[in-house]
């Protein structure tokens, strides 16, 4: 088998940021390829640690080699490629499409990725409030101001808020101390890339980045944050009933959260 063989091409592993996990295994003209490998492991080199299937190197789908930055993701990778069944579902393997995402696309782009991230600074979910039925108004105060105080107390961004979905400009101090947030969490070296794309996969989750640098400052916990991103989301099920197919599309995002979550915490600066 050549080292092309641990390559399953472009567009099998469906990018995270598409939001549809498992586009690729449901499409019938692209049934899930067959296993062809027996064992993953991982290996070390002075570019990093490498997943091997059979001993054999794993390409991206853009053919470039995966190599994780700390051994603590590539063993993750691998423990995703050695739980695949007679077939291999990328559904089951958010890890690995986050690290494709990574090394073929955020890599690359860097700044761009980092203008995007920003653009939540300025909008993000937690400073848009309900005004009415106290019991939602409640429920975000509940869930949100922790996490709007660890804005102000620890990243030194006092966000203005808003009631209902009118636009509220922040403040040139707060998104500038938003800015050197993030840029502190994604730090140089690397695993910088694999920092950003983390930071940016939970923040388009959330829908805030102030949540996602609290997450990543371990001042709430990924069920927390989870939680706290779906406020309205659970307060409208309570009262209208919930409903399945939507809960169904969270649990896959969650799925993608969690692998977001650890990619951030096993490559963090001062890991």
């Amino acid at each position: 088998m050549s080292e092309q063989d641990n390559d399953l091409g472009a567009g099998f592993f469906v990018a995270a940021s598409e939001r549809d996990p498992v586009k690729a295994a449901r499409d019938p003209a692209r049934p899930l390829p067959k296993r062809f490998y027996e064992t993953a492991t991982v290996g070390g080199g002075g570019d990093g640690f490498e997943v091997l299937l059979d001993g054999r190197p794993v390409n991206t789908p853009a053919r470039r080699r995966v190599l994780a930055p700390v051994r603590a993701l590539a063993e993750a990778l691998a423990s995703e490629w050695a739980s695949q069944g007679e077939t291999i579902n990328p559904a089951s393997m958010p890890l690995t499409r986050l690290t494709n995402t990574v090394i073929d696309g955020v890599a690359d782009q860097m700044m761009a990725v980092e203008a995007e991230l920003m653009k939540y600074a300025a909008s993000d979910l937690i400073c848009y409030r309900a005004g009415e039925p106290e019991g939602l108004v409640a429920a975000q105060a509940g869930a949100w101001d922790p996490i709007l105080n660890f804005a102000r107390d620890q990243l030194g961004a006092r966000l203005a808020l808003a009631e209902g979905v009118m636009f509220v400009a922040q403040s040139d101090e707060a998104l500038l101390a938003l800015t050197t947030a993030a840029r502190d969490c994604v730090g140089k070296g690397p695993a910088a890339a694999f920092r950003l794309a983390a930071l940016y996969e939970i923040t388009t989750l959330t829908g805030s980045l102030a949540m996602a640098l609290a997450l990543a400052h371990g001042a709430i916990s990924v069920e927390s944050a989870w939680a706290a991103a779906h406020v309205d989301e659970d307060f409208q099920m309570r009262a209208w009933g919930a409903d399945a197919e939507a809960l169904a599309r969270r649990e896959r995002r969650f799925v993608d959260m969690q692998a977001a979550a650890f990619m951030a915490r096993a490559t963090a600066v001062d890991s």
